[in-house]
């Protein structure tokens, strides 16, 4: 062994793992406010990480969107297909306050409604509200297909099938 080489025997390893340190202990939970047209104000709470440096916790939270069903914002269960967004617009102290963003139904509800001989008519607007916003409206109409003489044929076909193989049994 060359004179002067050190043999690392009271360093350790080389390359020593870091100490894992849990993410959520570097975070603040806030409130989520929904707006006053929902007669539940209290949605949830959120995760965001704590203010450090030049990043702010409230630029984070500002432009985020929300999910939940309006049968848990007005307390109604009829409503549960209906999904509302919600836009975080402004967070005061630990309370995140939003705005009505959108509305959507559940994908199951969706299913629901197409049916076998219905067409679906889809089409969308813009709108302009009095007070400046703009909206996108989506229409979806399930119409029931009037029957024209080849549907008839062909369902007459099709229930005259089974009883002729009954016949040959």
């Amino acid at each position: 062994m060359a004179v002067g080489k050190n043999k690392r025997l009271s360093k350790g390893k080389k390359g020593s793992k870091k100490k894992a340190v849990d993410p959520f202990s570097k975070k603040d939970w806030y409130d989520i406010k929904a707006p006053s047209m929902f007669t539940v104000r209290n949605v949830g709470k959120t995760p965001q990480t704590r203010t450090q440096g030049t990043k702010i916790a409230s630029d984070g939270l500002k432009g985020r969107i929300f999910e939940c069903s309006l049968a848990d914002l007005n307390q109604d269960e009829d409503q549960a297909f209906r999904k509302m967004f919600l836009k975080c617009e402004d967070v005061q102290g630990k309370n995140v306050l939003t705005n009505f963003y959108g509305m959507d139904f559940t994908t199951d509800k969706i299913r629901s409604l197409v049916r076998k001989w219905f067409s679906l008519i889809e089409c969308f607007v813009d709108v302009k509200t009095t007070d400046g916003y703009t909206m996108r409206v989506f229409l979806h109409r399930f119409h029931q297909a009037s029957r024209g003489p080849n549907e008839e044929n062909m369902l007459c076909s099709i229930s005259a099938n089974p009883q002729d193989s009954r016949e040959d049994g």
